[in-house]
């Protein structure tokens, strides 16, 4: 890496290279280039070669070669203390950027939906991974919420239909938080897509998701008079995402994880005027943590990027 500082010397800029300095200060510390060259590992030809053209560089001589080794001139001996302040400032910038990468470690609780966890952050975490291997996430995906506050988990992905969170929360919204029914296209093939709710009495239906899905899911099978067309539950997201992946019959997904799956397609538009959106929240207390930091810009942007290119891709439909 060079130095690029203006000298008014024959109307030519003054160009050093850094490393050259290490040699000036070994040189000057230890007596000679055989020394030096002990002190920082090389040979004495590759220092003997950076003072020669270190000195080429300023045009003038920094040390005189005595027999007894390298003496400094005047005009070293001028030099040498603004060498230090140079190695001084070198030396704090590596601690400082070896302080901010301790601090970028450690654990991050991430508590989310099972279903999202398992399709959308396991590859972002993953480059996450590859970009920060000291942090390490933990990924909570029971249906309980956990309390961001008391610091149950340090972020949390959560929908909700308001604006206003607990108190100290602090979050972005990721996108509106649309569920509708999706079966594969295997299926949809042998069965057809229905084309309305009626429709649906001559389909089989995939139940379950967990409780907290389950309650809302049943209640909407019920009033739609298909409890009966339910030929398969399942207790968990995943299952009921895998059922709908098979070919088996038509359940409820979330569009930001359905919309992206190939192999997966809408039977109906989702509902409007739900109000629900998806969130990335933390707490105040821990929002300015650099691995909390880290990891909740790093979601935000994946995430984001996720939605522009879903759609991106509805548009193009």
């Amino acid at each position: 890496m060079s130095c690029y500082h203006s000298a008014n010397l024959q109307n030519e800029a003054l160009v050093l290279d850094w490393n050259d300095l290490r040699y000036f200060l070994a040189v000057a510390r230890e007596g000679s280039t055989l020394a030096a060259g002990r002190a920082l590992r090389v040979s004495q030809t590759t220092v003997a070669r950076r003072i020669s053209a270190l000195e080429r560089a300023l045009g003038f001589p920094v040390f005189d070669k005595r027999q007894a080794g390298y003496a400094l001139t005047p005009a070293g001996e001028e030099l040498l203390s603004r060498a230090e302040q140079v190695e001084k400032a070198a030396t704090g910038f590596v601690e400082a950027a070896s302080g901010h990468s301790r601090e970028v470690s450690g654990r991050v609780c991430l508590t989310t939906h099972e279903m999202i966890a398992v399709t959308l952050l396991v590859p972002i975490l993953r480059e996450l991974h590859d970009l920060h291997p000291e942090i390490v996430i933990d990924i909570d995906t029971r249906e309980q919420l956990l309390d961001l506050g008391a610091g149950e988990a340090d972020i949390a992905t959560r929908s909700t239909t308001a604006t206003e969170q607990p108190a100290g929360v602090v979050g972005r919204r990721i996108c509106l938080d649309d569920w509708t029914l999706y079966c594969s296209r295997d299926y949809a093939e042998k069965h057809g897509l229905p084309q309305s709710k009626e429709d649906l009495k001559a389909h089989s239906l995939i139940g379950g998701g967990g409780p907290a899905l389950w309650r809302q899911y049943l209640a909407w099978v019920r009033e739609l008079g298909l409890e009966d067309k339910v030929a398969l539950h399942y207790p968990s997201p995943n299952g009921l995402l895998a059922g709908v992946r098979s070919g088996f019959g038509i359940a409820v997904l979330p569009c930001i994880v359905a919309d992206g799956d190939p192999e997966l397609l809408r039977c109906f538009p989702p509902r409007e005027g739900h109000g629900r959106y998806l969130w990335l929240l933390t707490h105040d207390r821990v929002r300015h943590t650099p691995r909390v930091r880290t990891v909740i810009d790093f979601l935000y942007d994946r995430l984001s990027r996720h939605v522009r290119q879903l759609e991106a891709k509805r548009e193009a439909a």
